[in-house]
């Protein structure tokens, strides 16, 4: 009897164990392979204690954003901590500039663990931002899905080379998708001029912070929108050598790589009705040189240009942008009502120094919207007078009925003069 107590007991046991095993796992699936990936590099350095946040240390303010970030994680976002300036006080530049590591790794996230590692944090040494950045691509690995850094700094890099601007484009030419995305604590000109070059590089975001409320607002925005971005979220797209290849988007904004004098192709599709508009830009994130343009056309499926837009400039320029419209016309009563494929022609004709590095290409950003076409549409695109053959008619009518009007006038002046 004894013996069969204590078998039931331990079978009550092992139920119990085995209950609390599963228990976790059915409450939350573990992230996929392919789920999002986003890594939060926090700036540890001994600047971080100056407290001009709300009356707290920036550090402080930034911990209390981690948290909130750590407690309202998206289901199926994976998740890592890297810090720099965290260990080393010390003056030795050599040593300091190494000072990098990953606090929490890439993964499913424990709250406990997570938060209790940021809690210890105190501000401490320099600020080797390249090679936080470097560290942080490595630890996100490879993937199909979202790969974002969110890098949250007080101050520029002190440890350069190597220099954080051309790190973000070392990762950008390695064309693997990966977003960086800056927030600045302090408000300098120099500071907020590199954190903005490394968002541009990757097609990220930079902002300034200056209430704690917009850090926790800002952090927990830019990880929501890795699992479920939206149409003003950039996106990366690797554009075509041509049409046939080139990939199909759709309403959205993407950010692209352009040589200097590429051309890049992107395909959409436009339903009869709707109205196609797209703005493409080009920034010039290094010297070039004085006289440049970018261009961007629609073309149909049977490579016949349908409209064009362009803008030229001389001088230094950070941006240069161009856009176009073309409506496609509702399908009649028994037509055809099939989807359009356009194709989008970004192209530039930057050029620079021999002295300037030439990889990864300057950044590109295409904005494209699909909207109701109007009932009478006034665009010259909408008739097509956009195509080569119908302005060409238009101009050579017009230039015959002139020369017919003048030598009428002509004949009957003479006439006039002739009777006088």
């Amino acid at each position: 009897m004894i013996i069969t107590k204590r078998l039931a007991a331990g079978a009550c046991a092992l139920l119990a164990v085995l209950a609390g095993g599963i228990a976790p796992a059915a409450a939350g699936e573990p992230p996929s392979k392919d789920s999002p990936k986003v890594e939060l590099v926090l700036d540890v350095s001994g600047s971080m204690r100056a407290r001009d946040i709300d009356g707290q240390s920036r550090m402080a303010v930034a911990q209390q954003a981690f948290d909130e970030v750590i407690d309202g994680l998206p289901q199926g976002v994976r998740l890592g901590i890297r810090t720099l300036g965290s260990d080393y006080p010390g003056d030795d530049k050599t040593v300091g500039c190494k000072d990098t590591k990953q606090l929490y790794p890439v993964g499913q996230v424990d709250r406990t663990e997570a938060k209790t590692a940021v809690a210890t944090l105190r501000p401490t040494g320099w600020t080797p931002i390249g090679l936080a950045l470097r560290g942080a691509a490595q630890d996100l690995g490879t993937g199909d899905g979202t790969r974002r850094v969110v890098l949250i700094t007080d101050g520029e890099d002190d440890c350069s080379p190597p220099d954080p601007c051309d790190v973000a484009r070392e990762l950008a030419a390695n064309g693997t998708h990966l977003t960086i995305d800056t927030l600045g604590l302090a408000h300098d000109d120099k500071t907020r001029e590199q954190l903005e070059c490394i968002a541009a590089a990757t097609g990220g975001t930079y902002t300034s912070v200056r209430h704690k409320e917009e850090l926790s607002g800002r952090l927990k925005q830019l990880v929501r929108r890795s699992k479920d971005p939206d149409d003003a979220t950039p996106r990366p797209a690797q554009g075509g050598n041509d049409c046939p290849s080139a990939p199909e988007i759709g309403k959205g904004v993407f950010t692209d790589r352009e040589k200097f004098g590429e051309h890049r192709w992107y395909r959409v599709k436009v339903k009869p009705g709707q109205e196609l508009r797209a703005a493409a830009s080009v920034a010039a994130d290094r010297e070039v040189d004085r006289d440049y343009g970018v261009l961007v056309r629609a073309v149909g499926d049977n490579g016949q240009e349908l409209v064009r837009g362009s803008d030229a400039g001389s001088g230094r320029t950070d941006v240069l942008a161009s856009g176009l419209r073309y409506p496609v016309g509702k399908a009649k009563k028994g037509g055809d009502n099939q989807d359009r494929t356009v194709c989008l022609e970004v192209s530039n004709s930057f050029s620079a120094p021999p002295s300037v590095k030439r990889d990864p290409g300057l950044p590109v950003e295409l904005a494209v919207d699909l909207v109701k076409a109007p009932s009478n549409p006034s665009d010259l695109a909408a008739f097509g007078l956009g195509r080569g053959w119908i302005l060409l008619l238009v101009l050579g009518g017009t230039g015959l009925i002139g020369g017919l009007l003048w030598g009428w006038l002509a004949r009957w002046r003479v006439a006039i003069w002739r009777e006088n």
